[in-house]
């Protein structure tokens, strides 16, 4: 069987978000890191695609070009729709890259129209009247607001995406989504009739995701969070589309030893941090004295560590006192020198024996990822919605990895992630 949905995600936690919730339904899920080198004429596909990219901070330009690439290889392995997947907090700026790369990628496939939908009821995530809340907070007031990389300090979907496309802006609001399939596709054809064709749709609950994905499933191209797809299985099966299922990857055995990698400095990262600082040795980071003097303290600290014993290494840090790092580094340079000092010490944990890695923050995850040189991930059990545990090879050796944006799980996370992994070994 052919590829039938091809994926593109803008980092590589929503990667294996997308993938996690995917394969609830036991269809085959590949999930690989970056634009294969392999052709996919030669390659081993899956019914679903998912290819990860770094590009949710990347250049506008330079993210337009790696989604066209990404969406090259996946039409050439045989898909016809496609899913461009972000955030559900719709990280982004005024100049994207949300609204360029779908833009791009309507013109490569000759459509005019598509949707917008980050809702994910089941994580807090929900879209009422064009506006985006994080539990019973507009995204505006949450903590979201202070995030370091895209501040998101309006609510309201359509707004902030007038700025970033060319086209028109619209909205199918939560009484249209109600009212079923049938009502939400003329209320589409409604919009395209007078030139919309950028549609943000509402979603409140995982009734309203069933209802958008119905009404939307044929449409060459979708874009949204990953909660939005996770009905399209199910559709496939029943169109007839998809007729496989696939055996979930089962657990390697990967000894003992793991290490958390926290980059992220969400709300929720910061009290998962400071949850699992009593039960690990740790270490902090202070992009100040990576500028000054490099990691080698960490690496150090890292070394005289007993093999086999879990280590946390968090660069998470509170709003002010990254706001205060940042203006004597600059933005890009702190996290930079954040990124690099955990992907080295990733690298230097498994030199060291560790085999699980838990990695917190979008940016982080794909440092990381890069640095242990993985291209590909079999997706296991789920430890938290959207964040599951992956099975990958890295530079010779079978490691087990999870990928957890930095809002997701609650506050006891890394503790339920090495004991789900424990559970399943």
């Amino acid at each position: 069987m052919g590829v039938v949905l091809g994926c593109i995600a803008d980092d590589f936690t929503g990667a294996t978000d997308l993938a996690g919730l995917l394969a609830r339904s036991g269809v085959k899920v590949s999930l690989r890191m970056g634009v294969p080198e392999e052709a996919p004429e030669e390659a081993d596909v899956a019914a679903f695609e998912v290819i990860a990219l770094k590009c949710r901070t990347a250049p506008v330009a330079e993210a337009v070009a790696e989604t066209r690439a990404a969406l090259d290889w996946l039409r050439r392995a045989g898909a016809e729709r496609f899913f461009w997947k972000y955030c559900s907090t719709f990280d982004s700026t005024a100049e994207g890259n949300i609204g360029p790369v779908a833009e791009a990628l309507m013109e490569e496939l000759g459509t005019n129209q598509t949707i917008y939908c980050p809702a994910f009821p089941e994580n807090g995530r929900s879209i009422f009247m064009g506006n985006l809340f994080v539990g019973e907070q507009p995204i505006a007031e949450s903590p979201m607001k202070d995030h370091p990389l895209t501040p998101m300090r309006d609510s309201n979907l359509m707004r902030l995406l007038d700025p970033q496309v060319k086209g028109k802006t619209g909205l199918a609001n939560r009484l249209t989504v109600a009212r079923g399939p049938e009502a939400l596709k003329a209320r589409m054809a409604e919009l395209a009739a007078v030139g919309v064709n950028h549609v943000v749709v509402d979603a409140v609950a995982d009734d309203d995701l069933r209802i958008i994905a119905e009404a939307c499933y044929e449409m060459p191209l979708l874009t949204g969070g990953s909660a939005v797809a996770m009905p399209l299985p199910e559709l496939y099966l029943k169109q007839g589309t998809i007729t496989e299922a696939a055996k979930r990857a089962s657990a390697p055995d990967v000894g003992k030893g793991a290490i958390v990698l926290s980059g992220s400095c969400s709300a929720r990262t910061r009290e998962q941090v400071a949850d699992f600082l009593p039960k690990a040795a740790s270490y902090r980071l202070d992009p100040l004295e990576l500028s000054a003097n490099g990691a080698q303290a960490a690496r150090d600290w890292l070394a005289a560590q007993e093999p086999g014993q879990t280590c946390i290494v968090y660069a998470t840090a509170e709003p002010e006192d990254v706001a205060r790092v940042q203006a004597e580094l600059g933005v890009a340079e702190a996290g930079e020198l954040v990124e690099a000092a955990l992907a080295q010490l990733a690298t230097d944990a498994l030199e060291q024996g560790a085999r699980r890695f838990v990695i917190a923050g979008g940016e982080t995850s794909g440092a990381v990822t890069k640095a242990l040189g993985v291209t590909a991930m079999e997706i296991g059990e789920e430890i938290a919605p959207g964040v599951p545990w992956t099975w990958c090879e890295s530079k010779g050796e079978r490691i087990a990895m999870t990928l957890k944006s930095g809002n997701f799980g609650g506050v006891g996370f890394f503790s339920e992630a090495l004991a789900k992994l424990d559970a399943m070994s």
